[in-house]
């Protein structure tokens, strides 16, 4: 379950390049922060994007490692990205929250949908009580 949501509405310039896909993807849904000067949650999803094509969880040493952060940097973007539903965490060890980036967009969209159903059921009951 995604606890928090935050989709932007950027517009996707044509490439074909792999890692402007994924800042472009990262960033419509609201995953990276304008603080984050050097892509650190950036460079942590793609560490974790590789570990679920070769199936395998990854630990925080080997994420620090392999994106060349410190590991308190790895710890905290791991925990945000754990607290908004996108990353699960299983014995120290972390994975995309889905068995890939297609199907963690949908499980967003399936929860985007749940979250508008109950917004739009409260708003007609308001209107009921205002009579609008």
């Amino acid at each position: 379950m995604f606890k928090e949501i935050n989709i932007r509405n950027i517009e996707k310039k044509e490439n074909n390049d792999f890692n402007k896909d994924i800042q472009w993807l990262s960033d419509s849904l609201g995953l990276f922060n304008l603080r984050d000067k050097e892509k650190s949650c950036f460079r942590i999803f793609l560490e974790l994007i590789k570990a679920k094509k070769e199936d395998k969880l990854i630990s925080s040493d080997e994420i620090a490692f392999n994106s060349h952060l410190s590991r308190g940097t790895v710890i905290h973007h791991l925990n945000s990205l754990t607290e908004k539903g996108f990353v699960i965490s299983y014995k120290q060890r972390y994975a995309l929250n889905s068995k890939n980036v297609e199907s963690l967009v949908s499980n967003l969209e399936l929860e985007i949908n749940s979250v508008i159903k109950e917004i739009k059921k409260t708003a007609k009951e308001i209107d009921k009580d205002l009579n609008l």
